[in-house]
């Protein structure tokens, strides 16, 4: 832990001393008044360390828990850990991502090992059903040198939910193969390699899922459990009686559905709609507080909203369940899923219980012994005046405040530590804080909290970089990935769409027909060709075909079978791209030779704008932006691939490359493939620059003529530094007066004319290209040494897992689904993939939706029609866009 100095600062405060001396005197459940999160993560640190207990924070959402867990983190390091909620899963699903549930079972295995110091927990998280704690309790240990009898581990891995495999390359697989076993647990970063001799464990190693090759040597590893729902041999037995008594008095739908599942329990298949039998499995429903010591704190922070948000998940869940009952989709049955809210209240009292109150002393479902008012203080936010923030500080600093001020990394904390030396304000930066703040004291660190705050009793104020630079930290929305035109299945296809066969050109789809040739019976795809011609291609061969991508607007030319024309057309086009191919080598090939512009070494100006990033930049993020500053700074043109999933923060290498180009007088022309995308780039580029003399506009369809007009002018005269756009910042009117960097967005979505048509307006710029998905000809330049790559590996830290599953097509499931998402706050995009049939879609989800507000969006409206639909989505206005991809 970095920040110890600051567990002792409470030391002289009284109103500590005096819940101190309650919780020592069994005098709680105890309210306190005036405390933020922050605080509120400050005090839980302070009390968990001097008391040496476990403590459970109750909250009432997902962002309040984020945000607790961010400050928990910032004080306790690895040992504050999030348990986030899971959807109980009662329909079958084809595929499903097990990212939440493998962040759950750490939770639950550092809990029962007693190495979780905190635990941040929802209240609807709190009320749902957990794996029994006496899963954990029997963990195999394995050590090096044991002696272990391994005839029955494929069935002690089956029991404990992971699927067999012939490789092991995700979690909550195993594999065996002689005497090796690999598997690969939930509570481990990598899989586990077991070597045996004979009976005897010879080694254990961890292994990269990827190449498979050894990593490090491990001296012990736990078997832990890969799915949440453990059902032991006896429990599977006395579950198949069970359920074969509800069977005969379940009418028929019902009693197909257990029938099957009862097969699958016999078979060992795992299935994730296991959870419509969790009240059949366990006598008493497994919670969280099963994993609790009776001597545990739990705090509560605003117990009012969680007393809401408690009863409201109680009865909206109450009323799933009669409508699965309803439906034929769950068994009819007293036991319960989730607990009820009031239980819980009952098992909180039976622990140290401690709530926190910003405002009101009211707890609606616990009468407090002790109430105590801390009354500390929320800092106020300087919103980038540095000088508001330093006189603030001076302030502290003349009054005898011990002043600590969080910036996010150490680059702002050093700038600031400056800055307020050059106004005769006494502070050093500090890497760890190991001593507590003395009076008059200014310590400067890095890391993130999610608010400041000030105890006014003992003299303590803490700054955090939000109310510096007057930022929230916002989740990073995510772009929706292109997907590849090639089929994948024939529900890809209407009839009536155009397709391209790989050997007989250009066809119709008219449907799916089922033929017996030969004796055997395939389902095969009908298409037409010219003259009425029709081919049968078997399922099986989708390979061969593609979506045809042509313009709507013009006719489709259908190929004749047998004849020369699409021989011929293909022929064409390979002779075309290798002309194409040889004038991109020679373009690429002229630019090494070409003298490009040597940028210059950044300054304090590139400095200070990278300390206005709202986030903490991940290593790969600091180590592309050093290559492709490296390479601006280089006398020849730069042509580098910046390649990342959508998220990994691609769009922050992207501006300060544009910071530093413009920092030297040149200009920047930044290419996206959509008006909607541009629009989110320029709000960006426009927030992130304010502070500084850069001008930005944009090119789109979202501007009027007046407007393009004289962006097209401020170019070619100088006054505009970056241009952002779609397609159009590519046609011929638009000159640049001085184009140092262009940076192509997305670049998979482009043609290659568009691309290289950029390029040939300058033949000295800088390129630099960002891309999740490369297109092979890219890919193939980057990995040859054409082009320059590099790549975001990592995602940011603390990032949301995303839950997906695949299912068929189900309105209960998607109106559930939708009702989930926004009564958490969210919003749903529902993606279609045709126009025509978009408005029948959206009026079939507002049938399932009738109580929230729906829109259509889709690439045929008008721009200001569209411009106005996704300014209102950005607003909250709107609920559920339904809306092609």
């Amino acid at each position: 832990m970095r920040f110890t100095g600051l567990l002792n600062t409470l030391d002289s405060s009284k109103k500590y001393q005096q819940l101190i001396t309650g919780i020592k005197g069994n005098n709680t459940p105890a309210n306190l008044i005036g405390v933020s999160q922050t605080v509120a993560a400050h005090l839980v640190w302070r009390l968990g360390n001097e008391l040496s207990k476990t403590a459970l924070i109750v909250v009432p959402d997902a962002l309040t828990a984020k945000n607790v867990v961010s400050d928990l983190k910032l004080f306790m390091g690895d040992k504050a850990l999030l348990f986030p909620e899971r959807e109980l899963i009662f329909y079958d699903v084809d595929a499903q991502t097990k990212d939440i549930i493998s962040e759950r079972l750490y939770v639950l295995y550092k809990l029962a090992k007693t190495e979780a110091t905190a635990v941040v927990v929802t209240i609807s998280a709190l009320l749902g059903f957990v794996t029994p704690k006496e899963v954990f309790d029997s963990v195999i240990t394995l050590k090096t040198g044991d002696i272990f009898d391994f005839q029955n581990i494929g069935e002690i891995f089956i029991q404990l939910g992971y699927t067999r495999e012939e490789l092991v390359e995700g979690k909550g697989q195993f594999a065996i193969r002689g005497g090796i076993i690999d598997f690969f647990p939930h509570t481990c970063e990598n899989p586990v390699r077991i070597e045996l001799f004979s009976d005897e464990i010879d080694s254990i190693r961890e292994f990269d899922p990827i190449t498979q090759r050894s990593l490090d040597t491990l001296e012990y590893v736990d078997i832990t459990p890969a799915g949440e729902v453990i059902i032991s041999s006896e429990q599977k037995k006395a579950l198949i009686s069970k359920l074969e008594l509800l069977s005969q008095d379940a009418d028929k739908s019902l009693s197909e559905k257990i029938n099957r599942d009862i097969e699958r329990f016999r078979n060992n298949i795992d299935f994730p709609s296991v959870d419509k039998y969790i009240p059949f499995i366990y006598d008493d429903l497994p919670t969280l507080f099963d994993y609790l010591k009776h001597d545990s704190l739990v705090f509560i922070y605003e117990p009012t909203r969680i007393s809401e948000n408690g009863k409201n998940n109680n009865y909206r869940f109450a009323e799933q369940i009669i409508d699965f009952i309803n439906k034929s989709i769950l068994v009819q049955t007293e036991k319960v899923w989730q607990m009820d809210y009031y239980d819980i209240i009952e098992k909180m009292h039976r622990h140290c219980l401690i709530g926190f109150l910003a405002l009101s002393e009211s707890s609606p479902d616990y009468r407090p012994k002790l109430v105590i008012g801390f009354n500390t203080k929320e800092q106020s936010r300087f919103y980038g005046k540095i000088d508001l923030f330093i006189e603030a500080v001076r302030f502290y600093k003349n009054n005898g405040y011990s002043t600590v001020v969080f910036c996010g990394n150490v680059i702002k904390a050093k700038n600031i530590a400056e800055a307020l030396c050059n106004e005769d304000i006494i502070a050093a930066y500090h890497e760890t804080i190991d001593r507590p703040p003395q009076k008059g004291q200014v310590i400067i660190t890095h890391g993130e909290i999610t608010q400041g705050f000030e105890y006014p009793d003992i003299k303590l104020a803490v700054i955090g970089d939000k109310e510096i630079f007057g930022y929230d930290r916002k989740p990073t929305k995510r772009k929706l990935r292109k997907e590849y035109d090639k089929l994948t299945s024939f529900t890809d296809l209407s009839a009536g769409d155009y397709i391209v066969h790989q050997n007989h050109g250009i066809g119709q789809f008219i449907g799916i027909k089922t033929m017996t040739i030969d004796g055997a019976t395939t389902d095969y795809l009908q298409i037409r060709f010219k003259g009425n011609d029709f081919l049968y291609v078997p399922t099986n061969q989708l390979d061969l075909i593609y979506k045809y991508l042509g313009k709507g607007t013009v006719e489709v030319k259908l190929n004749k079978l047998g004849g020369t024309e699409w021989q011929k057309t293909k022929q064409k086009v390979k002779e075309n791209a290798k002309e194409m191919a040889e004038q991109l080598i020679r373009l690429y090939a002229a630019r090494q030779d070409v003298k490009g512009i040597a940028f210059s070494p950044d300054s304090e100006w590139h400095n200070s704008f990278a300390a206005t990033f709202p986030y903490e930049e991940t290593e790969d993020q600091l180590r592309c932006f050093d290559e492709v500053s490296a390479d601006m700074e280089k006398a020849h043109p730069m042509d580098r691939l910046l390649c990342g999933d959508a998220g990994y923060g691609k769009t922050e290498v992207a501006l300060r490359a544009a910071f530093k180009a413009v920092m030297d007088g040149y200009q920047v022309a930044y290419l996206v493939p959509t008006t909607i995308l541009a629009s989110q780039h320029y709000n960006t580029f426009t927030e992130r620059m304010k502070g500084f003399p850069i001008k930005v506009e944009m090119l789109s369809r979202f501007r009027t003529a007046k407007q393009q007009k004289e962006t097209v002018n401020h170019a070619k005269s100088g006054t505009v530094d970056i241009v952002i756009g779609t397609h159009r910042i590519l046609q011929k009117d638009l000159k640049y007066n001085k184009l140092g960097l262009i940076i192509i967005d997305e670049e998979q979505r482009f043609g290659v004319a568009h691309k290289e048509h950029l390029k040939e307006l300058k033949s000295n710029v800088d390129v630099l290209t960002l891309s999740a998905t490369p297109i092979p000809r890219t890919l193939h330049m980057s990995l040859s040494g054409i082009r320059d790559m590099s790549v975001l590996e990592n995602p940011p830290k603390n990032r949301y897992p995303v839950s997906t599953y695949v299912l068929e097509y189900n309105d209960q499931i998607i109106g559930e689904a939708i009702q989930r998402e926004i009564a958490r706050g969210g919003q749903v995009f529902y993606l279609h993939n045709r126009v025509e049939s978009i408005e029948h879609v959206a009026t079939r989800i507002h049938a399932i939706s009738p109580d929230f507000r729906i829109a259509v969006a889709h690439g045929k409206m008008g721009e200001n029609e569209l411009e106005g639909i996704m300014n209102q989505v950005l607003k909250g206005e709107i609920d559920i866009l339904v809306c092609t991809t």
